[in-house]
């Protein structure tokens, strides 16, 4: 298998996790909202909810490497 191969299928692997944590935020409720519970308040974000920000943040960082690293092979 080529190395170009290799990285596509990163690629791929990559995007599709991007997506998930994309849709996995919600814009105006906190992440225990999400999954039904109640909450008033929005402020910043803590625990999982900014773990899951720092990890949407790298999957794009990652993917936008990848993408240059495949157009220059």
């Amino acid at each position: 298998m080529s190395l170009e191969k290799v990285f596509i299928i990163i690629q791929v692997i990559v995007g599709i996790l991007a997506v998930a944590a994309i849709l996995f935020q919600s814009r105006s409720a906190s992440l225990g909202e999400s999954f039904g519970g109640s909450g008033v308040f929005y402020g910043t974000r803590r625990g999982p909810e900014r773990m899951l920000y720092f990890i949407t943040i790298g999957l794009v960082a990652a993917f936008v490497l990848l993408s240059f690293i495949i157009l220059f092979l």
